[in-house]
């Protein structure tokens, strides 16, 4: 048996006894995908396991996430610091090797993949952050930027939607780093691929502009070498590499077969696949010494790697010191000075009116011109969300260094390939639509929070206040559902000067990412003389606005409703009732608040409390209690001005004293 086939056994086999001991998991596609792997692995992929987090790596993405055993096994052979024990524990509780990669809890898992067709859009991301930072800071004889971005993707991930948005915007921008090897195995859990998947993948992915190579035989190392070799040469389009796999390869009864896609061999077929492999261990998880030596030359190549690349870095560091110091700070997410200077000054103008989502385009080109890496852009909507930095080009294939993004009509893949952008590092990427259509990309949002990522969400058009445009695009239950997202702050600020609140914390935080959520209609710019300082929304909530008296009920809003409930809160004033305005833009951040704080805002004595909100009145009841009302659209809008919209649901200050008077009277 040569060195080249006992290592990929080595891999078959190790992920094949992962699956088994735990009893859970995916042994068929580690098996098949063993060959390329491992060619990839061995022969091409530039990293260095003692420094899983040299920026300089190739990226390396399995975006069919199921077979992470495959992974798992790579890593601890090529070197990473993920000890033999936990490919023992695979699967189980606390352990470094869980069902799918994740990032930041398994050294060397570039991304969280599992929903496919995140990993596809991931690497995609990373690849663009590769060119920007290549473009903005290399110097001739100094390609401190320069690497591949390669991933293996299944027909699992191929057929979801989001890869098609991904591939087209790739090819347009003729990303020549990636390279992708594709595991078409032809094999789905129900059964055969052709009951579903059909199409010519290689005339499609020619289509949206990649070279395509293959199919070749995916055990065919040699052929796979070369594929390789010959993507690398291509430099002007992104490839795919297609590569006929045999799922379960080896196992002489479950090959080819969908049982052994997500189900463990069994013991006797287990058994069987090491007798087919002329494997001589009976044991499970053996690992052969000279597996071992030669996959841990990796190790040894990779510090190579580095070294010389460190040797490099030093003398550019010399040659130029000022690109050297700002290239530091962007990957060290390290913000310049003064980037804040201005922000406090922007918004002074009491009697102004402005929809939030143009104070937003305000500060974005106040603060872009500071902030060197904050790019962004939207899915076709930035004229009117206001997301364009002006007098900054925009990001093609003839402009890397472009600040502009145009995601086109991919809502899903815009965001996938955003958080792409920050796994990379170096780069403060925001993206926007309108609110209504979260849905498209709350998939990706999801893995924005779970892998802690700063992605800035910018999201428009935010209630009924859109209008005309009728139930289509009025969000109802969107805002609600950012809320429920784990790790991910959401601000909806209440005017201008709560925008500029709402900025600097989610410029701040890179370690989550931020929901900033905008009106389309124009609101009033809050008198700060005779209410409190916007900094409260660093609080999440806090006390706009009271009467002088100890306050009978509470009157809780977010967004343009404030405006409504302080208007409210001054009419009931006038009546003699005594209330306090609170302003709560965002419900993260007000948990993260001392309870002292919490109940200073909110003190429990004072039960008669109303909310209103232009969504979902669901929810509410955690801080309106029992006693209290929550006004709000528990229904679809409707087609109408917006004035007329908010009149007809109820979304009024009168009608918000009318219940106030109802509420009093029966607490008393």
């Amino acid at each position: 048996m040569s060195i080249d086939e006992l290592c990929i056994n080595t891999i078959r086999v190790l992920s094949m006894d992962a699956v088994q001991k735990a009893n859970s998991g995916h042994p068929g596609a580690p098996m098949g995908m063993a060959p390329m792997a491992y060619v990839l692995w061995d022969r091409f992929l530039k990293h260095n396991p003692q420094n899983p987090l040299w920026i300089n790596r190739d990226r390396f993405i399995l975006s069919p996430g199921h077979a992470s055993a495959m992974l798992y096994s790579l890593l601890h052979l090529t070197g990473y610091d993920l000890p033999f024990d936990e490919l023992t524990k695979f699967r189980q509780w606390g352990s470094k090797t869980p069902g799918h990669p994740e990032h930041g809890w398994t050294p060397g898992a570039e991304a969280t993949t599992g929903p496919l067709g995140q990993g596809f859009c991931n690497g995609i991301g990373m690849a663009i952050a590769e060119r920007w930072l290549a473009q903005q800071y290399n110097r001739p004889g100094y390609n401190i930027i320069d690497h591949y971005t390669y991933a293996i993707v299944s027909d699992g991930d191929l057929m979801e939607g989001i890869t098609s948005e991904a591939a087209s915007l790739a090819g347009t921008l003729q990303l020549g780093k990636v390279i992708y090897l594709y595991d078409d195995n032809d094999i789905s859990i129900e059964g055969s691929t052709d009951i579903t998947f059909k199409e010519d993948v290689a005339l499609r992915f020619k289509a949206y502009g990649w070279q395509v190579l293959g199919p070749l035989d995916g055990n065919d190392i040699q052929a796979i070498n070369n594929a390789i070799r010959d993507a690398q040469n291509e430099t002007r389009y992104p490839s795919l590499i297609i590569c006929k796999t045999i799922i379960g390869c080896g196992s002489p009864n479950k090959q080819g077969k969908c049982s052994s896609h997500g189900q463990p061999l069994g013991v006797d077929e287990v058994a069987l696949t090491r007798t087919n492999l002329n494997w001589q261990y009976s044991e499970p998880f053996k690992i052969p010494q000279e597996a071992i030596n030669h996959f841990r030359k990796a190790t040894d190549r990779g510090k190579t790697e580095q070294d010389k690349w460190q040797l490099l870095f030093d003398s550019y560091r010399v040659a130029y010191p000022d690109e050297y110091k700002h290239l530091m700070e962007d990957l060290s997410s390290e913000l310049p000075q003064g980037w804040e200077e201005g922000l406090d000054n922007l918004f002074t103008d009491v009697t102004n009116t402005m929809a939030t989502r143009e104070a937003s385009g305000q500060i974005i080109n106040l603060i872009a011109p500071k902030i060197r890496n904050l790019v962004g852009g939207s899915a076709d909507l930035a004229p009117s969300i206001k997301t364009t930095i002006n007098d900054a080009e925009s990001f093609s294939a003839d402009c890397y260094s472009g600040r502009n993004f145009h995601f086109g009509i991919r809502e899903h893949a815009m965001g996938a390939i955003a958080n792409g952008m920050t796994l990379h590092g170096g780069l403060i990427p925001f993206v926007s639509t309108f609110l209504v259509f979260y849905d498209y990309m709350c998939a990706a949002v999801r893995l924005s929070a779970f892998m802690k990522q700063g992605v800035i969400y910018i999201y428009s058009h935010d209630s009924i206040g859109v209008g005309e445009d009728g139930p289509t695009h009025q969000p109802i239950e969107q805002l609600m559902g950012l809320r429920m997202v784990p790790d991910l702050v959401t601000i909806r600020p209440a005017d201008a000067t709560e925008t500029v609140e709402a900025w600097r914390i989610a410029i701040k935080n890179r370690n989550n990412p931020t929901a900033l959520v905008f009106t389309r209609q124009k609101l009033p710019v809050i008198d700060r003389q005779s209410t409190a300082p916007a900094s409260g929304v660093r609080n999440g909530g806090y006390i706009l606005w009271q009467s002088s008296h100890e306050p009978d009920i509470i009157l809780i809003a977010t967004g343009s409703e404030v405006h409504i409930a302080l208007e409210a809160g001054r009419l009931l004033d006038e009546q003699g009732i005594a209330s306090r305005v609170v302003s709560m833009p965002s419900w993260e951040l007000f948990e993260a608040q001392s309870a002292e704080y919490r109940d200073s805002v909110l003190p429990r004595h004072i039960k008669a409390r109303i909310s209103i909100e232009a969504g979902l009145t669901f929810g509410w009841e955690r801080y309106v209690g029992n006693d209290g009302i929550a006004i709000g659209i528990d229904r679809f809008g409707a087609s109408a001005p917006y004035r007329v919209l908010y009149q007809q649901f109820g979304l009024t200050a009168d009608r918000m004293v009318s219940e106030a008077h109802k509420l009093l009277k029966n607490n008393k």
